[in-house]
C-alpha cells in the first residue's frame, strides 16, 4: 500500500485543472463562474479514517498549484474545525471527501449530492465526522453563504484502529473516489476531463 504518506499539517492550495479549457477546439465545457473546494477530511493516523485526506492526495496531481485564475481549490480539513468556515463560505461548490458508514461492504464509494448529502449527515451518525460538518453547512446556511452546490463522497471504513495506511479494501477504492470527485466537477462545469 506504498504511495500514501500521512500529512503533518493541514493544506489548503488554490488550484487550476492543468489543462485550460477550451482549447479543443470549443468542444470543452464552460467552467463554472465560482470557485470549488474539495475538502478532504480524517485522521490519517487512525487507518481507514484518514481516506478522505488520502483521496485529496491523490487529487493533487490533477490540478496546477498555484495559478491565480483557479476554479477548483484543495483542502485538507484533517479531523475538521469552525476554522474551516471561511474556506466553505468562500466557494459556490463543496464536495466533501470522508470515511462514511452507509451499510455497504469495506471500500465501497458512494456520492450523495445536495439534500443526499444532508439527509446523510442528519442521519445516525454515519460520518466519523459528520457532527462537526454538519455544524459548518448550518453555520455557513446561517451566514446564507453556503455553497450552491455540495456533495459528499463517502468510502465505506471497515477499520478505524491505530495505523498510518488504510485497509486494503479502503485503499483500492481510491481511484473510484478520485473518479468520482471528477465527475462531480465535470457535471457542475468546474472542471473538464476530456483533456
Amino acid at each position: 500500500m506504498g504511495g500514501i504518506r500521512p500529512v503533518a499539517e493541514n493544506f489548503c492550495v488554490k488550484t487550476q485543472p492543468s489543462v485550460a479549457p477550451g482549447l479543443d477546439g470549443g468542444t470543452s465545457r464552460r467552467l463554472a463562474q465560482g470557485p470549488a473546494l474539495l475538502l478532504g477530511l480524517g485522521n490519517v493516523l487512525l487507518t481507514d479514517d484518514g481516506v478522505g485526506v488520502h483521496v485529496l492526495h491523490a487529487l493533487r496531481s490533477d490540478f496546477a498549484p498555484d495559478d491565480p485564475s483557479s476554479s477548483v481549490r484543495l483542502c485538507d480539513g484533517g479531523t475538521l474545525g469552525l476554522a474551516l468556515l471561511t474556506e466553505i463560505e468562500a466557494v459556490d461548490s463543496l464536495i466533501v471527501i470522508d470515511a462514511t458508514r452507509f451499510g455497504a461492504a469495506p471500500g465501497s464509494v458512494r456520492v450523495f449530492v445536495d439534500g443526499e448529502m444532508d439527509k446523510q449527515l442528519r442521519g445516525a451518525r454515519r460520518s466519523v465526522h459528520e457532527v462537526a460538518l454538519t455544524d459548518l453547512i448550518a453555520a455557513a446556511q446561517l451566514t446564507e453563504r453556503a455553497p450552491a452546490r455540495r456533495a459528499l463522497v463517502g468510502i465505506q471504513p471497515e477499520s478505524l484502529a491505530w495505523g498510518t495506511e488504510p485497509t486494503s479494501a479502503v485503499h483500492a477504492a481510491i481511484p473510484q473516489a478520485c473518479a468520482a470527485v471528477h465527475e462531480l466537477l465535470t457535471d457542475w462545469g468546474q472542471y473538464d476531463a476530456r483533456r
